[in-house]
C-alpha cells in the first residue's frame, strides 16, 4: 500500500509541475497580434539622358538591390517635344540590347508622371527609348527609373 502512496504522490508532484510550467508560459505571453512587415528599399532615382538616332534606339542599364516597385517616366524627348516614342523596360542582353519584360513596353509623349510602372525583383535591369519611325532627326531625352 505504501508503494501505491508513493507512486500516487510522484504522478500528482508531476501534473502539478506541468500545469504550473503551462500557467507560467501562459501568463507570459501577449494577447497583442503581431505584425510582420517586409523589409523595405530606399527610393532610388536613375537619371539617364541620350540621344536615339532616326530608326534607332537608346539602351540604359541600371540595377536593382532590393525587390519592389518601379516607375519609369521619359521625362523629355524631341525635337519636336511632342513626339511619340517607344520606351521599354527589360533585361540587359550580351549584344547590348534590352530583351523586354512581358508588358513591359509603350508608346509614349514625354511626361511629367510615370508611363511605366509595376513591381520588380532584384537584379539587372535596362529601359530603352526608341524611335519608332517619327524621328526626322536625332532626337534627345531625358529618362528617369525610379525604383525600391
Amino acid at each position: 500500500m505504501r508503494s501505491e502512496r508513493s507512486r500516487t504522490a510522484r504522478f500528482a508532484g508531476a501534473i502539478a509541475l506541468a500545469a504550473s510550467a503551462a500557467l507560467a508560459a501562459a501568463c507570459g505571453g501577449s494577447s497583442d497580434p503581431v505584425t510582420v512587415t517586409a523589409p523595405t528599399g530606399t527610393l532610388t532615382t536613375d537619371t539617364f539622358n541620350g540621344t536615339v538616332q532616326p530608326g534607332g534606339s537608346s539602351v540604359n542599364p541600371f540595377t536593382v538591390t532590393v525587390g519592389g516597385t518601379v516607375s519609369v517616366t521619359l521625362v523629355s524627348a524631341g525635337p519636336p517635344a511632342t513626339i511619340t516614342m517607344g520606351l521599354g523596360i527589360g533585361t540587359p542582353s550580351s549584344g547590348g540590347t534590352c530583351s523586354f519584360l512581358s508588358g513591359g513596353t509603350t508608346l509614349t509623349t514625354a511626361g511629367s508622371t510615370a508611363q511605366l510602372s509595376g513591381t520588380i525583383a532584384a537584379g539587372s535591369y535596362c529601359v530603352a527609348v526608341v524611335d519608332v519611325g517619327n524621328a526626322a532627326g536625332a532626337i534627345t531625352y531625358t529618362l528617369t527609373v525610379a525604383h525600391t
